[in-house]
């Protein structure tokens, strides 16, 4: 086969929410290729190679495939020639838990099938799914699959059936609007803040504000975008009605060029006005908006020449079954179908017979593909801009060299500069691997073998009849025993990982040397830098293959604009990475030259919150264990592996459907050991509020929270006094993590050149349990914001943000190190962030003693607000105010010159500690809860049941929405994260299957309950007694954490005893 050029191919993924025909489409199209049977298209379901994935009905992972289309295309000069275009497809999943398998799959991609379910409509996962193909610039096409679902299930009309699609068109591109008005807000706000810094820069070099204004050339006018081509409109083309299963589907193009002719309308013509509030006038035979309807009631255009015939069909053969009419309609559509189909009882068998050669799938789809989607050639200008500079807003910049005038090009000649992205890695059985298969036969191979196995038997027979001995020798089965090609316990070669991959520009062969470039190098260096050296690793191309779905093809060679799997780059490369060389010939030489870049790592829609620590059955399977759970974590993007603490081996997944499916890798593929997984690990957060009946303070006279405190012989006494934080700040915090990371990355960086990358902060995070939010402010910005909210929260906080000593847990968290001591130097935070941007600002003098034991203070801060008094976890909300340190110099002496020292600072940091935990004791302590955000999706007549689910498992209805015209009602609900397990399976066993919910992790919200509540008024020792019999809900997770992390739990054994006696007593 010959070498394709980039114009004719085209990279597309499917995406969409869970059930709404993805794979099923899939099927259609690899039908037409002739890879699978159209008769079992949309049956098989190709694309789902996993055993589980077959019996759940839905895709766990992304995969890929590579299809051949000849098409008829219209000359210039009127006539028309075959072109043939190669479609490199990728079938992704649509279940929230497989969300980054989508965002994987869209950094390869230049456009993307949305699919959408024509009576559920546009999901919350269709929203997810959207907005990360308008992060990646992909190019989308709605499909409104299932349209036979308004006929045989909801039973509208053709005219309700219009309407139906209208708002379901409109919503789509209300989500489309959201984005693009959400960009130019950004966009609006830098132009001004770059005008603003110009303004200032002219302001120091010019005397006053209006000789800089009036001297202001070269402002650059604000440049308005045009908002026409994001959006969905049938009659651009851009989106097809389907019915994946049925086989069949249009574009409003088709039916044009249809009726085109009956009506004497040029087709393009007509196709601007098929669709729409169009209608044609009975007497004049012309086509009239809505403005000349004069109260005519005349059916739209749309109606009258597309639903309407569709609708007929469906009547005549399924609904009310017509012989006679079948049959004229199969004469008047001129389709060849054989009598015995038309005679057929399988009536559902015939209309899709009569749809698949009358409005053939495959074909709407991929003509939608070549008009919509660009090339690889047109898309790179585009998209790489977006990959290399992140920050870029323009829609095209210049290449500033040959790497990347290559890449913007798609250029495949032997000098281009090879760069090919890596998104994941996939694991394979090795012994499915096509170089480890046996070689299959063809006809006439199989027919020669079988002829001379008779030939040899029948000479056997002949030599046995003559009495002649065989010249075979005689085999026992013990002298050669049956040779068993199953791989007995775990060894290397059990499964191989291969890259996913794409070329953005040159050619790579089998058997070259290419660098790859991981995720942390920095494209601002040299790579002959020493941080950059880190993570440049050569390797030799093993093999490369072209994917299709649960097959591999070996390939020599790629060129610029495919997908394709690599091998050879287990060892090198843990997830993603860029392959980089300089030409076709390999890397050969010193990494001096410029052909080095850097195409950044993937984001993570949903972060992964259920953890399950894990052990084998066998203690002496661990070592199995720990290399099965290295390779999952490099086969799974959203799969998280670390050792904690207390030395237990822990997974973090992104839901329960993710956790059983890598519990299966593990125990089949990966380890081949049994496992025994714990109860899964949800994490909590703790904080304290002001309560109207709480306790006396624990200091007498002192304010709320105050807590006096000493070290090893009252060396070093202290106060500290604890206060939650207002909501204002508690939320600005929250939100702005990411700069709080960023600020003291850029300190550390200054200081040590330590850097921190983004990847690894979203992997902190996810290991953490926490979720990353988009920050509100700039890092330049973030103390003014601060500033303003504390001023906000009321006069005690005005001035705290000059007097931040420290941020917690971890460094950077909702809980704050405040230093509120008079007459001496405070700590300040901020002072010393500005201090590292200013180099020449020295920092203030201060002894040495005083700044160890300040240290110290820090550390048992950090320590106390990671592990919380209630049960250990991250405290959140809270702030520390240390009022008073106060030092025995003399003392200290002493123990100095008795070498007791590391005494002090030891007792000092448990002191401090103590004190912040018995601080948050002394208001009304909380625990917040992880909580899922949960969408169902409903009929009417089973609504009560699904509330009911909800309400046993202590969630909230937030939002019910019916959608118009149909049953449905669509369920936005809150669910703690530890009462979710089994969830999906409840809901969808009350409900027979009618429910199903969609899980996402959105944050931690405050359980209102004390887990230490006991009746004290006279009311309430009425109405529970002394043993308070109502459920204490915050104790009981309380109670359960501590268990698990092996704490005291004050727990009654004996409830109810009675002494033993007899009845004759």
């Amino acid at each position: 086969m010959s070498t394709p050029e980039a114009t004719d191919i085209r990279v597309v993924t499917t995406i969409g929410h869970v059930d709404h025909g993805k794979t099923t489409l899939m099927d259609a199209l690899l039908a037409a290729n002739n890879i699978i049977s159209s008769r079992m298209a949309g049956k098989i379901r190709y694309m789902d190679s996993r055993e589980d994935e077959q019996e759940r009905g839905i895709t766990m992972e992304s995969s890929a495939v590579s299809l051949r289309f000849k098409v008829m295309e219209r000359l210039a000069d009127g006539g028309s020639s075959p072109r043939t275009y190669f479609v490199n497809m990728i079938d992704t999943p649509g279940h929230v838990d497989f969300s980054s398998e989508v965002s994987t799959a869209s950094r390869l991609v230049d456009g993307a099938l949305v699919l959408v379910d024509v009576v559920e409509g546009v999901s919350s996962q269709t929203v997810s799914v959207l907005r990360q193909a308008w992060t990646d610039r992909l190019r989308p096409i709605l499909v409104i699959n299932k349209l036979d679902r308004l006929v045989t299930e909801l039973k509208q009309t053709p005219m309700e059936a219009y309407h139906h699609l209208s708002q379901l068109i409109e919503q789509a591109n209300a989500v489309m609007g959201s984005f693009f008005a959400g960009e130019r807000m950004e966009d609006d706000l830098r132009w001004r803040e770059e005008r603003e810094r110009r303004l200032a820069r002219k302001k120091d070099a010019v005397a006053e504000q209006a000789d800089a204004l009036a001297n202001d050339e070269d402002v650059v006018d604000f440049q308005e975008k045009d908002d026409e081509d994001i959006y969905f409109a049938p009659e651009k083309g851009n989106v097809v009605f389907a019915s994946a299963l049925g086989g069949w589907g249009f574009r409003v193009a088709r039916f044009a060029q249809i009726f085109a002719i009956k009506l004497g309308i040029k087709d393009t013509n007509f196709k601007r006005v098929l669709w729409g509030d169009f209608y044609l006038d009975p007497k004049t035979k012309k086509v009239i908006s809505y403005k000349h309807l004069r109260g005519r009631t005349l059916k739209p255009l749309f109606v009258q020449f597309v639903l309407e015939n569709i609708w007929a069909v469906y009547d005549g053969v399924l609904l009310n079954p017509n012989p006679e009419k079948v049959s004229k309609i199969v004469s008047t559509l001129n389709l060849k179908i054989p009598p015995r189909e038309l005679n057929s009882k399988d009536r559902a068998g015939l209309l899709s017979l009569i749809f698949n050669q009358w409005l053939p799938l495959s074909t709407a789809i991929i003509q939608a593909i070549i008009d919509v989607v660009p090339s690889p050639r047109a898309a790179q200008p585009t998209r790489i801009p977006k990959m290399l500079y992140p920050e870029l807003f323009d829609a095209q910049v210049e290449p500033k060299n040959k790497l990347e005038k290559d890449l913007y090009s798609c250029d495949a000649g032997e000098d281009a500069r090879i760069v090919a992205y890596v998104s994941k890695m996939f694991a394979v059985p090795t012994v499915q691997l096509p170089e480890n298969k046996k070689p299959t036969l063809s006809v006439d191979e199989r027919r020669a073998r079988a002829k001379e196995a008779r030939l040899k038997a029948e000479e056997s027979r002949e030599q046995s009849r003559a009495g002649t001995p065989s010249l075979a020798p005689a085999v026992t089965p013990s002298e050669h025993p049956a040779q068993d090609d199953s791989l007995d316990g775990l060894k290397e070669a059990d499964e191989t990982l291969l890259g996913f991959a794409r070329l953005y520009s040159g050619i790579i062969r089998v058997g070259s040397t290419v660098a790859c470039i991981l995720p942390k190098y920095n494209n601002d260096l040299a790579p002959t830098h020493l941080r950059n050296k880190a993570h440049v690793i050569n390797t030799t191309v093993e093999a490369l293959y072209t994917m299709m779905g649960r097959d591999l093809v070996a390939v020599d060679s790629v060129s610029a604009g495919n997908i394709f799997a690599i091998r050879g780059l287990e060892g090198s490369v843990w997830r993603c990475a860029t392959i980089c060389a300089p030409s076709a010939a390999g890397v050969q030489g010193e990494h001096a030259e410029d052909w080095m870049i850097n195409l950044g790592s993937v984001n993570r829609q949903a972060p992964p919150i259920v953890r399950v620590a894990l052990e084998p059955a066998i203690p002496a399977d661990m070592p199995k264990l720990i290399r099965g759970m290295k390779l999952l974590s490099q086969a799974d993007p959203c799969v998280e592996t670390f050792q904690q603490s207390t030395g237990e081996h822990v997974i973090l997944t992104a839901g329960e459907l993710h956790l059983e499916r890598c519990l299966k890798d593990l125990r089949e593929r990966f380890a081949k050991v049994e496992i025994q997984p714990s109860e899964p690990i949800v994490p909590f957060r703790e904080t304290a509020v002001k309560a109207p009946d709480m306790a006396p303070p624990k200091t007498p006279g002192a304010l709320r929270g105050t807590i006096h405190g000493s070290s090893f012989q009252n060396l070093v006494t202290f106060t500290i006094r604890a206060v939650p934080l207002p909501e204002p700040i508690a939320d600005f915090l929250r939100g702005n993590l990411v700069v709080i990371k960023r600020l003291l990355a850029d300190r550390a960086h200054a200081e040590n050149g330590a850097s921190v990358d983004d990847e690894d902060e979203a992997e902190k995070a996810a290991t953490a349990g926490d979720i990353l939010r988009v920050p509100t402010v700039r890092p330049e910005q973030f103390w003014d914001v601060f500033q303003a909210k504390c001023e906000e929260a009321g006069p005690e906080w005005a001035r705290v943000t000059e007097n931040i000593w420290a941020l917690g847990p971890q460094g950077a968290g909702e809980c704050l190190l405040i230093d509120s001591r008079k007459d001496q130097e405070r700590q300040s935070l901020r002072k010393r962030l500005d201090r590292v941007k200013d180099a020449e600002a020295a920092e203030p003098p201060k002894d040495q003693l005083s700044r160890d034991f300040d240290s110290n203070i820090e550390t048992g801060f950090q320590i106390a607000t990671f592990h919380g008094p209630l049960c250990a976890e991250p405290m959140e909300g809270m702030a520390f105010f240390v009022e008073k340190v106060e030092i025995d110099r003399d003392g200290i002496k002493k123990e100095i010159e008795q070498n007791r020292m590391s005494q002090i600072t030891g007792s000092l940091i448990s002191a401090v500690k103590d004190a912040c935990r018995n601080g948050l004791l002394d208001w009304s302590p909380r625990l917040k809860l992880a909580m899922y955000s949960c969408d169902i999706q409903a009929s009417t007549d089973v609504l009560g049941k699904v509330y009911g689910v909800v309400a046993r498992r202590r969630g909230r209805i937030v939002a019910e929405e019916m959608k118009e015209g149909t049953s449905f009602f669509t369920v936005s609900a809150l669910l703690p994260v530890v009462e979710s397990f089994g969830f999906a399976d409840d809901i969808r066993k009350r409900t027979s299957g009618a429910a199903s919910p969609q899980l996402v992790f959105s944050g931690y919200v405050m359980l209102d309950e004390d887990p230490f509540w006991v009746p004290t008024t006279e009311e309430e020792l009425e109405d529970l007694g002394e043993k308070a019999d109502r459920e204490n809900i915050a104790k009981g997770y309380m109670d359960g954490v501590r268990e698990r992390k092996g704490m005291f739990v004050n727990r009654k054994i004996v409830e109810t005893a009675e002494k033993q006696r007899t009845l004759k007593r």
